[in-house]
């Protein structure tokens, strides 16, 4: 038998590979945590996490709604004055390649195309002046909404899961870097639909700033390395149906293509 102590920054564990009963194990466990001595400490898997590969990792999608006014204003909500939150759950990423699955329980799904800030940088109460420091850099996200049933949430007081959280509903590009886009408050950021341009707006819009957004959030969930942000959508949001083709970039950095199926 063979066995070992385990780090994988949560709880420590031990694995066998041998086939052995479960007793054996708790036995072994027992004995090398509470009586062995270890003189070499384990390595910090953290360490070897790819931020280039996020989406792989990353505990949090955070997401800012009515970001942009003219957003707000399409949608008839007010302009807010304070950030509005939402979360989405890691298995909304979906990568180019494989497509935007439509959830059964809606016929009015929208896109949204949206800068993410990606950390590279944990971090609780981070100040605004410092709050540039915590970002890895960037990436070209769309925050796919069904519509219809954020309408009835908002109508009976629910959350946005339905709506918002459903897997794939957070397609991503690959990281961009710092050094890419010198100035975040400053791109422009496009969506296609069946080569007709649906979105077009620029990052000078947002009502709140990046370094606000890092720090505003910082007080309530607490970043960690690979999170991602999605800053908000510019105006133009609208419907798309199966087999519609989705293209997305910002300025001529980078671009996605994505096509919607209906979920099986």
């Amino acid at each position: 038998m063979t066995g070992g102590r385990v780090n994988n920054t949560r709880d420590p564990c031990c694995r066998d590979t041998t086939g052995h009963p479960s007793c054996t194990l708790l036995l072994l466990r027992h004995f090398l945590f509470l009586h062995v001595h270890w003189k070499i400490p384990c390595p910090d898997m953290a360490s070897s996490k790819n931020l280039s590969r996020f989406w792989e990792w990353g505990r949090k999608i955070i997401c800012v709604g009515r970001n942009y006014a003219e957003h707000a204003k399409e949608l008839k909500n007010a302009v807010p004055t304070e950030p509005v939150l939402f979360l989405k759950s890691p298995s909304a990423y979906v990568r180019e390649g494989a497509p935007i699955l439509m959830p059964y329980y809606t016929n009015n799904l929208h896109h949204e195309v949206e800068l993410g800030v990606v950390i590279g940088k944990g971090g609780k109460d981070i100040a605004q002046a410092s709050a540039m420091d915590h970002v890895e850099g960037y990436a070209l996200c769309l925050d796919m909404t069904a519509r219809d049933m954020q309408d009835q949430c908002k109508q009976k007081g629910l959350p946005w899961t339905l709506a918002k959280a459903f897997d794939t509903s957070c397609p991503v590009s690959d990281l961009i870097s710092k050094d890419t886009i010198k100035d975040p408050h400053n791109i422009r950021i496009w969506l296609k639909v069946n080569d007709i341009l649906r979105q077009e707006g620029s990052t000078s819009s947002m009502i709140f700033s990046i370094p606000y957004l890092i720090s505003y959030i910082s007080r309530v969930i607490t970043l960690e390395e690979g999170d991602l942000i999605l800053t908000g959508t510019p105006k133009g949001v609208a419907a798309v149906q199966e087999d519609d083709e989705m293209v997305a970039g910002i300025d001529d950095i980078i671009s996605m293509k994505f096509q919607i199926k209906k979920q099986s």
